[in-house]
């Protein structure tokens, strides 16, 4: 009879075990991104991504404190509209019953959807969104990842600056260009201050709808105010119809420093192959950045989905090694503690390494601390049959052996 209950005791634990783990709740996470409309590219990039990253969090046993928990992403289609991240929030929160939220790509949309997650308590995961003033606003359930834009036109002037003094180049005149949603209208701002400052005069000033289909009136007037740099925010559609026609209207400037988004989709260069040669770009990742890992994981990436990662696919990946981490963090998918969590989190290296910057660690506001930017020059490849993105700035991430072209040819 003895030996019979000592055997019961650890057949019932191990029941009891193997019901935990069957009976772990699933965490759901709301993720709103433009999978329709001008941004639809990057929207189905960052989805992508999630999906890589789920699938391999998953694979390896879910979340461990939470008795291996699968994650599961629910999707919503925000349409680059304000209106329908709202709602969409709204939806996931209280239909959905999500513990977190994540997205939305589009500063527009993102700046009023975390307000519907603050109100709620719902942490909220900003891969990718610029604007200022999502992490300016005092919220305690918001945590961006990637910088916000005042450091994106801070890096852009000072990687002009040096520019200037490594090539004994001088730039007097800069023309702006850009979509005229927050995203764009955010970056303008900083960049007519910063302009101020460094004294350069600014010959253009130039929002445009990103769903036009026309944009000679704009290259017409950039081409009339001949600046010597322009900068410009674009994206995916509007990128490759500007460039184009900046070729075929053959536009002359010292140099094109453009703003991630679109002119970081891998269907830009498809569409504008060799009009985009010399072009400068600044985004938070590039493919040629010396971090472990990054091969193995961008090659996986374009064996799944054909396209090398970009900026925004690697921040919506290292957001779900960031969710991964605070929920076994925190043990728990009440929002209180994961919020708490995500307020004292610091993940470096891992997954979230394969990122510009070593860390991920908020601040009081909920920006990540660490955010860190690079500026890439496009080139035509060895082959002559595409183009490659060539990390330049900072100068000691440079691309071993590679010499930027600045000022670029005349047409």
């Amino acid at each position: 009879m003895k030996l019979f209950k000592n055997l019961i005791v650890p057949m019932v634990a191990l029941a009891m075990t193997v019901g935990t783990v069957q009976a772990a709740e699933t965490v759901k996470i709301g993720n709103i991104i433009p999978l329709s409309g001008p941004s639809a590219s990057v929207g189905i990039q960052g989805k992508q991504a999630r999906e890589m990253a789920l699938e391999e969090i998953n694979n390896a046993g879910g979340i461990m404190s939470l008795g291996g928990a699968k994650l599961e992403l629910l999707f919503s289609d925000s349409k680059s509209d304000p209106t329908t991240g709202v709602t969409e929030a709204e939806r996931m929160i209280n239909s959905e019953k999500v513990h977190m939220l994540t997205g939305c790509w589009n500063s527009a949309v993102t700046y009023p959807t975390t307000q519907v997650a603050e109100r709620y308590g719902i942490p909220f995961i900003v891969p990718v969104s610029v604007r200022d003033t999502i992490t300016e606003r005092g919220f305690k359930n918001v945590f961006r990842i990637a910088a916000k834009d005042g450091w994106w036109a801070k890096d852009q002037f000072q990687f002009l600056k040096d520019m200037q003094q490594e090539f004994g180049v001088e730039v007097k005149k800069v023309a702006f260009v850009y979509e005229n949603g927050d995203w764009g209208t955010g970056f303008a701002e900083k960049w007519k201050t910063l302009a101020e400052q460094a004294g350069y005069e600014v010959v253009l000033d130039e929002p445009y709808p990103s769903t036009t289909s026309d944009l000679t009136p704009v290259v017409i007037k950039l081409k009339r105010a001949k600046p010597d740099v322009v900068f410009m925010t674009s994206n995916a559609a509007d990128a490759i119809l500007l460039t184009n026609t900046m070729a075929e209207m053959r536009v002359n400037v010292k140099a094109i420093i453009s703003s991630g988004g679109g002119h970081a989709d891998p269907s830009f260069l498809k569409a504008a192959g060799k009009n985009a040669e010399y072009l400068f770009d600044i985004v938070e990742w590039e493919t040629d950045l010396n971090r472990p890992g990054l091969k193995e994981t961008n090659d996986k990436y374009k064996k799944l989905y054909g396209n090398n990662m970009n900026g925004e696919s690697v921040d919506a990946y290292a957001a779900m090694y960031v969710i991964k981490e605070a929920l076994e963090q925190t043990g728990s998918t009440d929002p209180a503690a994961l919020r708490k969590t995500l307020s004292e989190i610091k993940v470096c290296g891992g997954m979230v390494g394969l990122l510009a910057y070593d860390c991920v660690d908020f601040d009081e506001t909920g920006q990540n601390k660490n955010a860190s930017l690079v500026i890439v020059q496009t080139r035509t490849n060895s082959k002559g049959d595409g183009m490659d993105r060539i990390t330049v700035w900072p100068k000691n991430v440079r691309r071993a052996g590679y010499t930027p072209v600045f000022p670029q040819p005349k047409k």
